[in-house]
């Protein structure tokens, strides 16, 4: 993972030039971009942000891999710059006294409008765990918290919660409710499993959310890594069987040619996140999570899949 990195060094410049450009400080990723880092043209990719937290996530893996302060040393600068960023880009709210993201966001699944959408539920999650994570960064390196850091992680809003269930996005009350809203990613499911278990999340309302998502969605109308998320998910909250369902969904954009490539449609035959996904997801159901207990915890123990594993070590 760590030969990839080097692109976050290389082009940083930009980075800080997108953030500066729009007010606000440290470095706003680019989700598509040349090698060089210039942003392809994308009507929708200006508006994302769930990019931003993804540098944190791998310098920590980088740092877990061997706990060597070289890391911290190479790293840190990065992920403090990240981080600058995501304490400066929510907007406060006098009123209910709290940060939130958005207006102004297109969420990971994209069938919201910018203009409209604010607190979506996955971003919100991952915005929590990385800041903190950044803290925890800057105590290895022997540093005092960052307060404005700490001042966003302590107001920012509540994961929106609506009837037992989490919502795709605060915004969308009729996140199940509206047919346009059951496609494109279920992303709300990524807020536990692709991302580490947030203080702010409750496992009764995710278990709710995920089996409401299970029943509603438009399962034809998702993409190659919604299957794997949805693994993730399960595992996490201790339904393994439903998380091998999850990876043997029969939908078409759930489909492995025999090159390994996982087929989307006719236009797009090669679509390398969900190979990504599903490398993830059982690399996480064999090794485990921080938090899991015992060998496999992602497979069933009732006899019905026979597993080994060596190797792996437990995600965040």
């Amino acid at each position: 993972m760590e030969k990839s990195l080097g692109y976050y060094a290389n082009t940083v410049e930009k980075a800080r030039a997108i953030a500066k450009r729009q007010g606000y400080e440290g470095a706003r990723w680019q989700k598509m971009s040349d090698n060089e880092g210039n942003e392809s043209p994308s009507s929708v990719a200006a508006f994302l942000i769930w990019q931003q937290p993804h540098f944190i996530y791998l310098a920590e893996l980088a740092y877990r891999d061997k706990e060597d302060p070289k890391v911290i040393d190479k790293y840190k600068d990065l992920v403090f710059e990240t981080a600058d960023f995501m304490a400066s880009f929510p907007t406060y709210d006098k009123v209910k006294a709290r940060y939130n993201l958005g207006k102004g966001v297109i969420p990971a699944q994209e069938v919201f409008k910018a203009a409209e959408t604010f607190n979506p539920t996955y971003e919100v999650a991952y915005w929590d765990w990385a800041l903190r994570i950044a803290q925890q960064w800057r105590k290895r390196a022997g540093m005092e918290p960052n307060e404005k850091w700490n001042e966003v992680i302590q107001k920012l809003a509540a994961l929106p919660v609506q009837g037992g269930v989490y919502l795709a996005t605060e915004s969308a009350t009729d996140s199940y409710t509206n047919p346009k809203w059951r496609t494109d990613h279920p992303a709300v499911l990524g807020a536990l499993g692709m991302v580490p278990e947030s203080p702010k999340l409750d496992k009764n309302v995710m278990k709710s959310t995920l089996d409401t998502v299970w029943k509603t969605w438009s399962w034809a109308d998702t993409w190659g890594w919604d299957f794997p998320m949805t693994a993730m998910n399960a595992a996490r909250l201790g339904l393994p069987e439903k998380a091998l369902d999850a990876l043997f969904m029969d939908i078409q954009t759930n489909t492995y040619l025999r090159n390994g490539h996982n087929y989307q449609d006719g236009r797009l035959r090669i679509y390398l996140p969900g190979n990504g996904g599903v490398l993830a997801a059982i690399a996480m159901m064999a090794g485990g999570w921080d938090g899991s207990e015992g060998e496999l915890p992602g497979f069933p123990k009732d006899g019905s899949w026979q597993a080994k594993a060596e190797g792996f070590k437990k995600m965040p």
